[in-house]
């Protein structure tokens, strides 16, 4: 047995954290300084102000990724930060590796991880260095790798790699929702959906490589993590992938292929800042049946979850009538509403139907008595709210029909 080197670099630009609290080790003179805080040694440029909120966010992403992980950082991450570099005297530069010095010129940011251990045995040492601009949460992001490259030895596939340091770049406590900057998700909604095999199975894809495959990256483990009908998969997938064994995407999803698929354009559709996977999930579980002639299928629909299943199948051309008991609430200010909304529309009862893995058009019930369904399939019903807001929504609506006489 002998030892060996790795070095793994990864590159990014991102957006900002919030946190919790942590102290700058001394004031900020001319010039960059060394700022330290429990698990974190930052020498930058930035003030003592920015540099206090930079320890803050980063500690508070550590505790979230290590507490999702299940490890403690074992060794404090050392990192050079530049703000601007008209700060930096040429003294101050030569303390930087090359490459992390032109990653940060380049605009992104750079994570040297090297581990020393057997080639057949456990890893015994890892020590990680970040380089990074200050801006866009490139911090953030580059010190999700330097954890995993110290906790690890190991940082994943590169779809898994740069998407986990993504999630945890924008991850904050307490949040299910996207955070993401805006103009990302304005990119995302803009192009047609990437297929899932070119995000995790793209050779020609590196770290680095541009923030749009990173963008598409990030939405891929944000689904699969926060998604209820994937996550419980998704984070044993992601440990397996950390300690390099022979696991990956296809084994462990390729029964929910389709699935997945589906409720991945239906993300990247109804995308927007707050929007909650786990509230989204698709209900893919429960049993739809016709209808007879006397009889009448009831489903309780709650106000702070996105489409939800009526268990009815309908027939195009085919007219229903709907009776709908309760009240529900678009926000905790909002007034109590029946199933018709208010005078915006807002809260109103509106169905979708499904077939084969496509939705019809949404279409109103709420004010209805009977209605006739735009094409043959499973109808699904929710609160009509924007996609973003639902989580702050209450009570829910009962939902009878039956064939119309």
């Amino acid at each position: 047995m002998h030892g060996y080197l790795k070095v793994l670099l990864f590159t990014l630009i991102g957006l900002e954290l919030c946190a919790s609290s942590v102290f700058a080790q001394r004031p900020a003179l001319t010039g960059p300084q060394t700022y330290t805080s429990a698990h974190f040694q930052v020498f930058t440029d930035l003030s003592e102000e920015k540099s206090n909120e930079l320890l803050e966010r980063l500690e508070t992403m550590l505790k979230l990724v290590s507490g999702y992980w299940g490890k403690p950082l074992r060794k404090p991450i050392r990192m050079f930060v530049v703000d601007n570099f008209e700060n930096w005297g040429v003294d101050d530069l030569s303390k930087m590796d090359a490459s992390g010095l032109a990653s940060i010129r380049s605009g992104g940011g750079l994570t040297i991880t090297r581990v020393q251990g057997y080639q057949n045995g456990p890893k015994i040492d890892a020590d990680a260095i970040v380089y990074a601009t200050s801006k866009h949460g490139t911090p953030q992001h580059e010190a999700v790798h330097a954890y995993c490259g110290i906790t690890f030895g190991e940082t994943g596939p590169v779809w898994y790699s740069e998407g986990m340091a993504e999630v945890g770049k924008y991850w904050k406590v307490g949040e299910k929702g996207v955070t993401t900057d805006p103009y990302v998700i304005q990119y995302l909604k803009s192009k047609e959906p990437k297929p899932l095999i070119e995000i995790v199975n793209n050779p020609l894809e590196t770290t680095g490589d541009s923030w749009q495959n990173y963008a598409w990256r990030w939405t891929l483990c944000h689904l699969l993590g926060f998604n209820e009908n994937y996550t419980q998969r998704f984070k044993p997938l992601g440990i397996s992938l950390l300690a390099g064994n022979n696991s990956n995407f296809e084994k462990v999803y390729g029964a929910q292929a389709e699935e997945i698929e589906f409720e991945y354009k239906l993300f990247l559709k109804d995308m927007e800042p707050g929007y909650r996977c786990d509230l989204c999930s698709w209900d893919w579980k429960t049993r739809f049946k016709g209808i007879s002639a006397k009889a009448q299928v009831v489903s309780n629909i709650a106000a702070n979850k996105g489409w939800q299943a009526s268990r009815l199948n309908v027939q195009q051309g085919i007219e229903y009538a709907i009776n709908t008991d309760g009240e529900w609430k678009v926000s905790q200010d909002s007034d109590e509403l029946l199933a018709a909304g208010d005078a915006n529309g807002n809260g109103k009862l509106i169905g979708i139907i499904f077939t084969n893995y496509e939705l019809s058009e949404p279409f109103e019930l709420g004010s209805v008595d009977t209605f006739t369904p735009p094409a043959s399939g499973k109808l699904y019903l929710r609160c009509k709210d924007n996609w973003g807001e639902l989580s702050d929504n209450s009570g829910s609506i009962k939902a009878s029909i039956k064939l119309a006489r």
